[in-house]
């Protein structure tokens, strides 16, 4: 069996120092331990540019230095991505760029490693024709997308995107959204597939999973297992198939042609997300051409911090129990992005700023009111249906 398996390590930017120390301790250093014992295990990484500044501002160097190595010895690959986990479908071009770039630029100051030419990572597997031009235009040769994108009803593991030319690695849900090792080490190998392809948060590994039995560690000791970095996989297939790809992400509807593939993170019925995404718009807006603005510097520390995709999950209370996640909803979660969109528009200094901070502020009081309103109505229905 031939396991090729995708891991997505993130922590938003804005994130406590707590949140980044538990999902060390309970994935990152779990995953790296079984990279280094085991010297036939081959993984592929998106490492999101915004964990590696708060893992090295936060002293985890140790770490950093154990991936070095492991990039050297060819058993990790690394790929691009977005740095602030933004969710880039609903961003203008300009702003995409931005994020693509910084995300090469950190991982070739922290790691070493120039990911350009390589895979890509949208977050959220967030694919649309026209990102998928644009990671092309970049310099990227294949994209990781979930089996949502296919529009043949059969799964396929590999194809040509006939909108953009990219090659295209499908993971497999099946497999993607229950924890594999112990899928694995229960089922007869006669009844497993020659070869499964999984992308997963890291996170899967010991913090939102725990694996007291150590499945992974049993798996990872079965004779007939091999593994391949997707680069390698993708390399030693021939005549792939061009296929029509259509948008959606890791979360989307297998079931049904939706016209909203994106609706968890933009429901035009969630009065919570519309105000998020004014403010968004209103954020970007204000920031072209403030370049030589005494504050620009706060102005994007604060927007990095406040476009990443977090913040609008929070708010779509959808349950994520099906694959090892909370139901997304909180509003605390919610305003901490909320606050970073709202300080970026106060922290510019020139006079044409002013619209657009009362703007902001008045569509600041009405979504937080909305926000927590829904909170305490759930909170209380909840109550009374218990009591």
């Amino acid at each position: 069996m031939l396991w090729i398996n995708f891991l997505h390590l993130y922590q938003p930017a804005n994130s406590p120092s707590y949140r980044i120390k538990e999902a060390v301790e309970k994935s990152y250093w779990r995953i790296t331990d079984v990279l280094e014992k085991h010297h036939n295990l081959h993984f592929t990484f998106n490492i999101s540019a915004c964990l590696l500044e708060r893992l090295r501002d936060e002293g985890y160097g140790d770490l950093l230095q154990r991936w070095k190595l492991l990039i050297q010895s060819g058993r990790l690959e690394l790929v691009g991505s977005a740095a602030y986990h933004a969710f880039l479908p609903f961003l203008p071009e300009s702003e995409v760029d931005y994020q693509i770039t910084r995300q090469e630029e950190i991982i070739k100051e922290i790691l070493g490693v120039d990911v350009k030419g390589g895979g890509f990572f949208l977050p959220e597997m967030a694919y649309t024709p026209a990102l998928a031009k644009l990671i092309k235009k970049r310099g990227y040769s294949w994209l990781i997308l979930d089996e949502a994108s296919l529009v043949l009803k059969k799964y396929i593991p590999v194809a040509i995107d006939e909108n953009s030319g990219l090659k295209v690695v499908i993971r497999e849900r099946l497999f993607s959204n229950t924890y594999l090792p112990d899928l694995i080490n229960q089922t007869d190998e006669t009844n497993l597939a020659s070869v499964i392809i999984t992308a997963t948060d890291a996170e899967l590994y010991g913090l939102r999973h725990e694996d007291p039995e150590q499945e992974l560690e049993k798996m990872l000791s079965l004779k007939n297992l091999s593994t391949q970095s997707v680069s390698v996989f993708l390399a030693a297939q021939s005549e792939l198939k061009t296929v029509t790809l259509k948008a959606a992400s890791w979360e989307s509807d297998l079931e049904s042609n939706t016209q909203a593939p994106f609706i968890i993170w933009r429901n035009p019925k969630n009065k919570i997300q519309k105000d998020l995404w004014l403010l968004a718009e209103l954020a970007l807006e204000l920031g072209q051409g403030a370049q030589k603005d005494k504050n620009y510097y706060w102005y994007r520390w604060h927007l990095d911090r406040g476009l990443a995709s977090c913040m609008f999950w929070w708010a779509s209370a959808k349950d994520f129990s099906h694959n090892f996640g909370p139901i997304a909803w909180s509003p605390d979660e919610v305003e901490a992005g909320l606050n970073d969109l709202i300080r970026s528009i106060r922290a510019l200094a020139s006079a044409s700023s002013l619209k657009y901070k009362l703007k902001t502020e008045k569509i600041a009081n009405r979504l937080r009111y909305n926000l927590w309103r829904r909170h305490w109505q759930r909170y209380w229905l909840a109550s009374d249906k218990n009591d």
